[in-house]
């Protein structure tokens, strides 16, 4: 792992900082933080089986259907920054807290929505919670494990959980509106939400290294804005496409927001994201190889939940368990991740991991539309995303390793940015191409063109992981370096 120079502040903001639980239970700090993950990345997808009840329920119209996804995922990926700058500023136990408890309650009002709208502000809020709570888990496993062997696999117990919460979606949601109903997919939060809090609140300590430092408000309002704003006009492209007008101007103003963003964290003394952590190596390739990898593997359980239900005939919990292989494979392989690295190296079990993920989409593009649970769901799915619980454990920890305590959980906040907006473009340009593969559908949509379109969308996922591989490969550091 990169270590960086030891310098004065550091060396203060270090002995000066409260002792953090880390230091004294730090594998109960690792449990509280992936379990306040595994919430906010559980509910990425968890509503996608629960959206017909909802329709139903509510009496939602197509769009308003659409944003009960778009809202959480546009906040959550928009606020995604400023939430790990305020970990870092203000305590990363006060933002765990914040974030979850605004969570559960906009856990509370979106299940005991009596309107549409009232359901979206609810998502709305979820996703500013998650947000806010995100950076703060990554950062407070980072800080309660020494660098080392200790810490690399506190790291891939974080990225098996997240990956987790998001391959749950569709077997909890499916379980949950056959068995109780829509609104119990956003209220079971409420009581794990609390049960996590209680955790916290008794096995945290306060650990902040940014005393005295004040928040860059300029340059939150332009990242802020300029996310949201980008990751709104991603979403729209599945509706208007990607050549209308209106969207072409929302991506270019969520473009101009954030070049406004750069130039202002260029001159500030003190900038909410300092663009010299950019000039780390690891830093920069490793996010950009997560965001590669989560525009892939987003698409994957969209896809495949709506092929086995649309195609197959599943119901949403046979759905729903059909993919629970595949969500313990990407637990494997992120928990094999750190016993393979001594061995291999972080950047070579990387592009290991996106070739066998890659592998794994070329092989379930070969689905058809009278495909066996077995050769369609079960094999793919294993290959792709073991391979993808592979890459993603070293990506995060040259990402984080390379760090200064000052920006941890920066850094933090970037790694999760990284995937959920890779993840958001990707399932809009996936969707896109699926679509255009599709042609258009006079009620429900014939299996066959559904298929084929699907089968074009693992394609590119295909090469989208070797581009993935070759950057890599090509500008990854080969071992860590010691400064």
């Amino acid at each position: 792992m990169t270590h960086m120079p030891q310098t004065d502040s550091a060396a203060t903001s270090t002995s000066d900082a409260p002792p953090t639980a880390g230091r004294v239970r730090p594998w109960a700090v690792v449990l509280i933080a992936c379990a306040g993950q595994f919430l906010v990345v559980l509910d990425v997808s968890v509503v996608n089986v629960a959206l017909p009840s909802m329709r139903a329920g509510l009496g939602l119209s197509d769009l308003a259907l659409q944003w009960v996804l778009n809202a959480y995922a546009i906040a959550f990926a928009g606020f995604m920054l400023l939430g790990g700058r305020a970990a870092d500023l203000y305590g990363r136990k006060a933002m765990f807290l914040l974030g979850l408890g605004l969570f559960t309650a906009a856990s509370v009002a979106g299940g005991l929505a009596q309107e549409g709208w009232q359901l979206v502000a609810g998502r709305a809020v979820q996703g500013l919670g998650a947000a806010v709570l995100a950076p703060a888990t990554l950062t407070l496993v980072t800080d309660a494990v020494p660098a080392g062997a200790a810490r690399t696999r506190a790291i891939g117990t974080w990225t098996a959980v997240g990956a987790a919460g998001g391959a749950a979606g569709g077997f909890v949601g499916g379980l949950l509106v056959d068995l109780l109903s829509w609104r119990w997919v956003l209220l079971v939060n409420v009581p794990v939400g609390a049960l996590i809090l209680a955790a916290a609140l008794l096995g945290l300590r306060e650990g902040r290294t940014g005393a005295g430092r004040r928040l860059d408000l300029p340059g939150a309002v332009l990242v802020t804005a300029g996310l949201a704003t980008l990751a709104y006009g991603i979403v729209q492209t599945e509706e208007a496409g990607w050549t209308d007008p209106t969207t072409l101007l929302t991506l270019l103003g969520g473009l101009a927001l954030l070049g406004a963003f750069a130039a202002v964290e260029a001159r500030t003394a003190a900038p909410l994201m300092p663009l010299k952590i950019f000039r780390t190596r690891a830093v920069a390739a490793a996010n950009a190889a997560i965001l590669l990898c989560g525009s892939s593997s987003f698409g994957m359980w969209f896809f495949m939940t709506v092929y086995a239900q649309s195609v197959l005939g599943h119901t949403p919990l046979q759905a729903g368990l059909a993919l629970v292989p595949s969500s313990l494979a990407v637990v494997l392989g992120s928990k094999l991740a750190p016993r393979l690295m001594p061995a291999v190296g972080a950047r070579n079990l990387a592009v290991l991991g996106a070739l066998v993920g890659a592998a794994g989409f070329a092989w379930q593009s070969a689905m058809t539309a009278d495909g066996t649970f077995l050769g369609t769901i079960l094999g793919p799915g294993i290959v792709m995303m073991a391979g993808i619980g592979l890459a993603t454990t070293p990506l995060a920890t040259l990402a984080t390793s390379s760090a200064s305590p000052d920006d941890a959980g920066l850094v933090a906040g970037l790694v999760n940015t990284s995937r959920t907006m890779g993840g958001a473009l990707g399932l809009a340009a996936l969707s896109t191409v699926a679509a255009a593969v599709t042609g258009p559908t006079n009620g429900a949509p014939d299996p066959v063109a559904l298929t084929a379109g699907y089968a074009v969308a693992f394609r590119v996922s295909t090469a989208i992981l070797l581009v993935a591989a070759l950057l890599m490969l090509l500008w990854l550091p080969k071992a860590p370096r010691r400064s």
